[in-house]
């Protein structure tokens, strides 16, 4: 069957789903709410999860030419410098590994193929709703104007989308407490591996991380990606202390970050990334479906996000290919992803505070229970399977 299709944000999930779907045959429209595209936010590590959806999209060479391979994630506990976490792809196999990239490299490769495919991409369209009948779908702007008809939308609009109402099961976005300050500068040539994404722990209250991801157009030298942990609301207190006052706290946990430290001159070369929790218990309603943060939003503690939004994409655009009508195809969408997701989701949200809250116990806990716990041969594989995306059950036929 042959769709009009509208698809809802320019994001991973947005356009690896129009790619998918025009080269299905679809009639796809992309809607974007930004005068001219862009991505939002620093630094990712796509997981094998992820990589294989870009593989089949056919920019495996070319992402893997601009990120940062990484095979192992660190964390260590400060000021008793006790590891807590210690994560090495290669006990599920010598080709696993993680990605590191900065977000607008991944945005520039599926852009570049996007603007290569048989669709129409619409910028400046805020969409606020959509109009539902029997036989279509329109989608409504914040001009209360009407685009379409169509014969499904695909919500690819991220955590504060306008749409989740149309669910089946429709849930409220809960917002976290913990949130980070990130910035992405000039990758260091010391101190570092350039293999690993490393961070430092002070309780449960204060991460630190250090990713190194590669680099994007425009930018002639790789980059890391710099994170703090902190409470959305202390924001204008991390402002009006300053920013010397808040880089003496850093280097008294973590002295090597001098070398990035040294890289920031103003409050406004790190930006607030806000975080909060929702998973739809069906990811789609009359004609709609909910895809990537839309439709699962979390803490980015696993690292999945963008991971499971293309999962997400790839899953529906097989179930649109495979099945017979628009109802069989979004059932079939939401059975195939149901568990996985819900496994992932669980995960965050119990793990989380373990990494970011205000409990003294957990964090006591997470010192010293985590580390010698994964060092079990069977626990190693399953905290490599969590982080890699690879535990539970994945869409099947995606060859990982």
């Amino acid at each position: 069957m042959s769709l009009r299709i509208a698809v809802t944000g320019c994001g991973p999930a947005g356009l690896a789903t129009a790619i998918m779907l025009s080269g299905q045959g679809h009639q796809v429209t992309l809607f974007e709410r930004f005068a001219s595209p862009r991505p939002i936010g620093s630094g990712i590590i796509l997981q094998p999860t992820g990589l294989a959806v870009l593989r089949e999209l056919g920019l495996n060479d070319e992402i893997h030419t601009l990120g940062r391979r990484i095979d192992r994630i660190h964390g260590v506990s400060m000021p008793s410098h006790r590891q807590v976490l210690n994560v090495d792809y290669s006990v599920l196999g010598d080709d696993y590994h993680g990605l590191a990239v900065h977000r607008a490299a991944l945005f520039d490769v599926l852009y570049d193929k996007a603007q290569g495919c048989d669709l129409t991409i619409l910028n400046n369209v805020d969409v606020q709703d959509v109009a539902c009948s029997d036989q279509a779908i329109a989608v409504v702007d914040r001009n209360h104007e009407r685009h379409g008809a169509f014969d499904i939308v695909v919500d690819a609009s991220g955590a504060g989308t306008r749409l989740r109402s149309h669910a089946v099961h429709p849930t409220r976005l809960r917002e976290l407490a913990y949130g980070a300050l990130w910035g992405a500068f000039d990758w260091p040539d010391a101190n570092f591996d350039s293999s690993t994404l490393e961070q430092r722990y002070v309780g449960a209250h204060t991460m630190i991380g250090v990713l190194p991801i590669g680099r994007h157009a425009g930018i002639a030298n790789d980059q890391v990606a710099f994170f703090w942990s902190i409470k959305t609301r202390d924001q204008e207190r991390w402002l009006r202390d300053g920013l010397e006052s808040w880089k003496s706290s850093v280097m008294a946990i973590w002295p090597e970050t001098h070398v990035i430290l040294d890289q920031i001159t103003a409050a406004s070369d790190m930006a607030l990334a806000s975080y909060g929790h929702c998973t739809l218990r069906t990811p789609f309603g009359h004609r709609i479906a909910f895809l990537g943060d839309a439709a699962h939003s979390t803490s980015p503690q696993l690292g999945q996000g963008a991971n499971m939004a293309l999962l997400d994409a790839w899953t529906l655009s097989k179930a649109l290919e495979q099945c017979k009508d628009v109802q069989t195809a979004l059932t079939t969408y939401a059975a195939s992803r149901r568990w996985h997701v819900r496994a992932f989701q669980a995960a965050s949200l119990a793990l989380t505070p373990f990494y970011q809250s205000d409990s003294r116990v957990l964090a006591l806990l997470r010192d010293g229970l985590f580390d010698p716990v994964a060092k079990l041969p069977i626990a190693r594989r399953i905290v490599a399977g969590l982080i890699s995306g690879m535990l539970g059950r994945l869409p099947r036929g995606l060859r990982v």
